[in-house]
């Protein structure tokens, strides 16, 4: 690999390129309204069956910082085939078909592991997240010493409109990069306590996990307690976008990815401090935008087509035994759930509450990051 382009391979292996985007074009004309581009699909309901919440509730007081998830029987997937509702189809089958799931009850965090708690974790433990360390010649074996940088990926406006087919013209790998430093050396997460922790792999996220005595979720843990007990609905919170006219979510409106485009009508423009939005109906805060969430499960393109073909309830999934993403086939990737800051009906509306992301389990961005879970 020539130098020139390391850092291109850099970012082809992250995993805000790994989430399969749509790829739409920019245009001037008239666009349609966000109501518009978020309608129910008809046959919605339909193809949900009700959920079934366990009746058990614990005797003791959860965990500081956590809430009990009953755990039960609830339909799983999304039946959205759109990425954005008004654009192309077909890139959200990952999500289909719909298929009946169990788990058992377990407690989750009330929002995103914040930066002041991961600090704790690293002054208690003095770990070292992946985009602190040097990259080894091992993982890029043909890219020069002078190339092999910490850093780690940040969103990048861009100066104008964009075509939308070319998602390298706003991100950058930014070195010196990290959870310290979100948008580069520069920045620091001073009066950023409350902000979910970015710029954590995988790796990094079970780490903290295995320290705080808890666990990552299992993505049917994640999708279970997202939907609040509630069936086969759009987003966490309901089927409309804007409740009474608010946004109940930190998600991106205005023109992506222009500097500036985001016009912050959700009260926010980029990430944003947990617990900003009223909590689903089990107590969970941002369960939709802010920043995408690792769960524990590879991620593989068919799974929920081979669960759906058993025609039973599966028990507790804990994901394929393998990965499998046909477009990236030899890369290592485990589910991301949730949406960002940057999801935008323009672009990526995967703060639909059945709807999935994926991510290679080594690569970090501003954009990503976790909440644990604990078994009873």
């Amino acid at each position: 690999m020539k130098n020139k382009t390391f850092w291109i391979f850099a970012l082809l292996t992250l995993s805000i390129i790994s989430i399969a985007y749509s790829y739409t074009r920019f245009t001037d004309k008239e666009e349609k309204t966000v109501a518009e581009c978020h309608e129910v699909p008809v046959s919605m309901e339909s193809e949900f069956k009700p959920t079934i919440e366990n009746k058990f509730k614990p005797e003791t007081k959860a965990p500081k910082g956590m809430v009990w998830i009953p755990g039960g029987e609830f339909s799983m997937g999304s039946n959205v085939e759109d990425e954005s509702l008004c654009s192309i189809k077909g890139v959200t089958k990952d999500a289909a078909p719909i298929h009946r799931v169990y788990v058992d009850g377990y407690y989750m965090d009330e929002t995103e592991v914040t930066n002041e708690e991961f600090e704790k974790f690293v002054k208690a433990t003095g770990y070292v997240t992946v985009a602190e360390q040097k990259p080894t010649k091992e993982e890029f074996p043909t890219a020069s010493e002078a190339d092999l940088i910490t850093g780690s990926v940040v969103f990048t406006p861009t100066p104008s409109a964009v075509n939308l087919n070319n998602f390298l013209q706003w991100w950058r790998y930014e070195p010196g990069a990290d959870w310290r430093h979100p948008e580069g050396p520069q920045s620091t997460i001073k009066g950023r306590e409350k902000y979910p922790v970015v710029h954590v792999v995988y790796e990094d996220a079970a780490a903290y996990a295995k320290w705080a005595g808890k666990r990552l979720p299992t993505e049917a843990e994640w999708e279970f307690a997202a939907r609040g007990g509630k069936t086969g609905n759009l987003y966490a919170w309901g089927n409309d976008l804007k409740p009474k006219g608010k946004f109940q979510a930190n998600i991106y409106q205005g023109h992506f990815p222009i500097k500036d485009g985001d016009t912050g009508e959700d009260g926010f423009k980029g990430i944003a401090p947990t617990a900003q939005y009223a909590p689903n109906a089990y107590g969970l805060y941002d369960m939709a935008g802010n920043v995408w969430e690792w769960v524990n499960d590879w991620y593989s393109v068919d799974y929920y087509k081979s669960l759906a073909e058993s025609g039973k309830t599966t028990k507790n999934p804990t994901g394929p035994s393998t990965y499998y993403d046909p477009n990236d086939p030899t890369e290592i990737k485990r589910v991301h759930r949730g949406g960002s800051f940057l999801c935008t009906d323009q672009y990526c509306t995967r703060y639909m509450v059945g709807t999935r992301g994926k991510g290679e389990i080594r690569s970090a961005a501003n954009h990503v990051g976790f909440r644990c879970v604990k078994s009873k």
